[in-house]
Parts: structure tokens; C-alpha cells; sequence
């Protein structure tokens, strides 16, 4: 398993967001690794192991919706992290058109 997994659940229709591009990124912006939502809206993405520091996930949710006709606010939903230990980092992201919400998971 990789060292950080992110989940996204379109909370609109209360199914997994599938197709969705998501790229990782240290704080200056350098790519580190890219995917997109599986069947189930989940990705693995990474490194086996991230380095302490600060990270970005990009979420490309204008694609996402626009690919099910509907309108968003939110053409990309960025969320900035630390990485803090070795410990497995899971960041998901609850999503509807024009808002959304993120936490730790496990």
C-alpha cells in the first residue's frame, strides 16, 4: 500500500467519484506522482514512503462534474498537508458541486 491514499465520495448522489485526476506535490511545487479515482473513488498515490514536509493534493473536480453535467463552483479542490511520521496518511475528500470537506482518515 502505498504511503498516502485519498478517497472521494460525491456526497450530491452518495456515490464514489470515479475518473477524477488527482496529482501530488511537495510545497514548491514539484509533481511527485499523478492518478485518477478508481471505480470505487479511491487512489493510491506515491512513493512507498513520503518524506517529512508538506505536500499538496490537486483534485481536478471541474472535470469530474462536467463529465456528469453538472455545474461546479469548484473547477479544483487543493488540500495542503503535513507529513509527520511513517505513519499511513489517508486524505479523502467529501464532494458536492459547491462545497466540500476534508479530514485525516485512516
Amino acid at each position: 500500500m502505498p504511503h498516502l491514499t485519498t478517497h472521494i465520495l460525491d456526497a450530491t448522489s452518495g456515490t464514489p467519484a470515479t475518473g477524477v485526476p488527482v496529482v501530488l506535490r511537495d510545497l514548491a511545487g514539484a509533481e511527485i506522482a499523478r492518478g485518477q479515482t478508481d471505480a470505487d473513488g479511491r487512489l493510491g498515490l506515491g512513493p512507498d514512503q513520503l518524506e517529512v514536509g508538506d505536500y499538496t493534493l490537486t483534485f481536478a473536480t471541474g472535470l469530474y462534474f462536467e463529465g456528469i453535467g453538472v455545474e461546479t463552483f469548484y473547477p479544483t479542490v487543493t488540500i495542503a498537508f503535513t507529513v509527520s511520521s511513517a505513519a499511513h496518511y489517508h486524505v479523502p475528500l467529501l464532494l458536492s458541486p459547491f462545497a466540500y470537506s476534508t479530514y485525516r482518515g485512516s
